[in-house]
């Protein structure tokens, strides 16, 4: 597990720069009005990618409804996306994920039960940054835009994996 100090930042990690924030912010500035849409092709990805991940979703399991039709998917997803495009973009100003305390723990318990790793998350990862790739206009899409939010990612992932414990811990 990550060590992770007391300002929410990653031990031995390089604090999000200014031009990171920017990239992350002007970015979502174009996803946002579409989060809804974007954050179900984000989820499709990350179905693409690892078809048993569907699994980890008790919704999902024995349904008969197609995942680009299914309301509870395209909800959840919407959700995330919109919470991991929010805290990456106030990253730079607070210093940390500002993910509420109790919706952290939360997500920690619920990773934790799923059985939630660290394979999970890169295959989220990867999904995230593919989605915004198409999410964005080609012209605005570059490797320093892909090290921004994989970078944001990280310390929202690292702040979930320091909740991951059983729900009766908390």
């Amino acid at each position: 597990m990550a060590a992770y100090g007391s300002n929410g930042v990653l031990r031995g990690e390089a604090r999000f720069t200014e031009e990171q924030e920017e990239l992350v912010i002007k970015s979502w500035n174009i996803m946002k009005d579409d989060s809804a849409n974007i954050g179900h092709r984000f989820f499709l990805k990350i179905f693409e990618v690892a078809p048993s991940a569907r699994e980890l979703f008790s919704f999902l399991r024995n349904s008969d409804v197609p995942l680009e039709k299914n309301p509870r998917l395209k909800a959840h997803a919407m959700s995330v996306f919109v919470m991991t495009c929010e805290a990456a973009a106030q990253l730079r100003n607070t210093g940390k994920v500002t993910v509420g305390d109790t919706t952290l723990k939360r997500l920690g318990a619920t990773h934790f039960k799923k059985g939630v790793s660290d394979a999970h998350f890169e295959v989220a990862k990867y999904a995230l940054l593919e989605t915004i790739k198409y999410g964005v206009p080609a012209s605005m899409w570059s490797p320093a835009m892909k090290n921004a939010w994989g970078e944001a990612y990280d310390h929202l992932v690292a702040a979930i994996k320091q909740e991951m414990r059983p729900a009766a811990l908390l």
